[in-house]
């Protein structure tokens, strides 16, 4: 009898830790069952509710479409202040209706040039000055007061110049950006309210916060707590390209920066995007992380009166897709005299009530674990890209030591003692997977005394992938349907049988690895070969990023075989969701762990069939024994467009 994985025994008891946890948390009271619901009220909002006749209506039409439980009414943005003589009363109206009312700030000085933002010059006397005078008034009126993701530093004025030295900006910014948190805004706060809870937000753009003086070590620290931009909007028309994971991803990441509660919650706004679906989905995923709270920005878009439009959805309107613009339209009733027409906040209202209805069957998050250390950057985004091919990714800003497999690309690099965390990793029997990027970096930094291998500073360009153990063997993993493009890989030299190259592109008579597999001490070293382009990963043939899963989640409770842009998310308790951001049907393979393992969608009670599959020639059934992880069930599923499935093992 194969012995249960340690990962298998680890889910168990982190599954009773967190039922116990839940049974001791105390029920949230609030519009919904598993999550808070704010709105962010922009200064010129704040301006506005001045005048109460104004406020009530806008209350009652935004309270219509989606239901709330706080407010962050914003006392400064872009050099405009609210009045502070009308503040109270706008508290006193929303706290007299239940909702909460808290402090926001948007610490930039606006009118940036050439589409670049404006940001406070920290150099000069009176940008310092009104920072410190905005924070004051803030601390005067909430005991929780948020700042927006503006509190970063872009100006390169003559004072920054002189100022910076022989620093680099990044080490410059930083610098400055630490000592305005606390010279500007935590110390003058504290002293005008000694009670009150500064949180910073961070935006989505995490692999380059350095460069502009956002410090996810110290001053995330410093604050009482921080909050996370979840914003993915488009993943193809957008200057950033963030790729839809990132919603659920930089959620995790962040709560293992500010453990325990320390991670106040998630932040959609809706702009750049080409359908209705992509905000949805940006708040389910959000969700999906399990974040405490969803922020929507702004009031102005949940209170507007324009109606919205479903926009580029006409490939799957028609599809039962988990985002249903028609029940949305039918579902509103509008306050007395208000037009019915769909808006943004009929939008959010919806999707939250839906997403509402399945959280509570989904445990604690559990992901293939990847290491990312603070102020690094390098391949940047790649967690979000394997996200995207249906690989669940975990990161954290310390080396995940209790992990049995631990990713690690390019941003490790910025550990000086990564090679020795990697041998002490794999001599404790625990596997390390590196990316050809950290390859590349480390090749002369040591890495070479795990495994001499190297980049060659050479590329090739790859259409024909095998993958397979021994000499002459291999499957194709080609897809039979399509003509995949030719992929841009570095090329990987190796001394053969030193390695073996488990998965491997062919380019007319020669070899090239994909996945590198070597024996070191008690643990398995691989070496991921990543595509010159990122993005490059999505034109991989289904079977390729298949392969590369099977060696990265071996003894993952649960893996999905599906085409590109399909996303994973697992828990704890069995339970796990497989959400498509494709425009058309996806059909998708799951395999969980267990000889004649069940499995049913946790809403509808349906239970999947068992796919029976023809058994593995003796040589390979006893390679996957040895290092293939356990055996498993697999099930066919089919996911409409932009749509989420949830599904658990539980039996209940």
């Amino acid at each position: 009898m194969r012995r249960p994985s340690r990962f298998a025994l680890r889910s168990v008891t982190a599954g009773l830790l967190s039922i116990a946890l839940a049974l001791a948390r105390p029920a949230a009271a609030g519009q919904y069952q598993n999550f808070r619901v704010a709105v962010y009220c922009v200064v010129d909002a704040t301006q506005r509710f001045a005048d109460q006749k104004l406020l009530k209506t806008e209350f009652d039409r935004v309270m219509a479409r989606v239901k709330f439980d706080k407010v962050y009414l914003e006392v400064y943005r872009d050099k405009r202040f609210a009045d502070e003589a009308t503040l109270e009363r706008i508290k006193k109206f929303f706290t007299d209706r239940g909702v909460v009312v808290e402090g926001g700030l948007t610490l930039s000085a606006g009118g940036g040039k050439g589409g670049q933002f404006g940001t406070f010059d920290f150099e000069k006397p009176a940008d310092r000055d009104e920072c410190k005078r905005a924070v004051e008034i803030a601390a005067r009126h909430f005991d929780t007061v948020i700042l927006d993701d503006f509190f970063f530093y872009t100006s390169k004025s003559e004072e920054d110049i002189a100022a910076k030295g022989k620093r680099s900006w990044t080490q410059y910014r930083l610098d400055t950006m630490r000592k305005a948190s606390t010279e500007l805004v935590l110390k003058p706060a504290r002293a005008i309210n000694p009670k009150i809870k500064m949180i910073i937000k961070y935006p989505n753009w995490y692999e380059h916060f350095q460069g502009l003086g956002y410090d996810l070590e110290k001053q995330a620290q410093w604050f009482d707590g921080i909050y996370t931009g979840t914003e993915t909007r488009d993943m193809f028309a957008t200057d950033q390209l963030l790729q839809p994971y990132q919603s659920y991803e930089i959620v995790r990441y962040f709560n293992n920066i500010r453990p325990h509660g320390g991670n106040g919650g998630g932040w959609v706004d809706t702009f750049s995007l080409r359908s209705v679906d992509r905000y949805a989905e940006q708040l389910w995923d959000t969700l999906f992380a399990k974040a405490p709270e969803i922020t929507l920005f702004s009031w102005h878009g949940m209170a507007a009166l324009e109606t919205i439009e479903p926009g580029d959805r006409n490939a799957w309107k028609s599809k039962p897709t988990s985002f249903n613009w028609d029940d949305m339209v039918k579902s509103y009733r509008p306050p007395a005299g208000e037009s019915a027409a769909p808006s943004w906040g009929l939008a959010a209202g919806w999707s939250l009530r839906e997403i509402d209805r399945c959280l509570d069957k989904l445990g604690n998050p559990i992901a293939l674990k990847s290491y990312k250390p603070y102020q690094s950057t390098g391949e940047d985004f790649l967690h979000n890209y394997l996200g995207n091919i249906g690989i669940p990714i975990e990161l954290t800003p310390s080396f995940p030591g209790d992990a049995d497999m631990v990713l690690l690309t390019e941003s490790a690099k910025f550990d000086p003692d990564i090679v020795a965390k990697m041998k002490k990793h794999l001599m404790a029997g625990k596997n390390v997977t590196v990316t050809s990027g950290l390859l590349r970096a480390l090749q002369d930094r040591g890495l070479k005394e795990i495994a001499e291998v190297e980049d060659t500073g050479r590329k090739v360009a790859i259409r024909d992938f095998v993958s397979g153990f021994g000499a002459g063997r291999g499957a194709d993993l080609n897809d039979p349907k399509e003509n995949n493009p030719p992929v841009t890989f570095p090329e990987i030299r190796f001394f053969t049988n030193d390695m073996w190259a488990v998965v491997r592109g062919v380019a007319v008579a020669k070899g090239f690895p994909i996945v590198l597999m070597n024996h070191y001490g008690k643990g398995i070293f691989y070496v991921l070969t990543v595509p010159e382009n990122l993005a490059d990963l999505y034109n991989l043939p289904p079977r390729v990023t298949s392969a590369i899963k099977s060696y990265l989640l071996q003894d993952f409770p649960v893996r999905l075989d599906a085409p590109a842009q399909v996303a994973l998310f697992a828990y704890d308790n069995g339970a796990f969701v497989v959400e498509s951001f494709l425009p058309a049907d996806a059909e998708v393979t799951l395999s969980v762990v267990g000889e004649h393992a069940k499995l049913k969608n946790a809403l509808t009670g349906e239970s999947l069939k068992e796919v029976i599959s023809p058994p593995d020639p003796i040589d390979k059934r006893r390679w996957r024994d040895r290092a293939m992880g356990p055996p498993r069930t697999q099930f066919k599923v089919a996911v409409p467009p932009h749509s989420y499935r949830v599904f658990t093992t539980d039996g209940k």
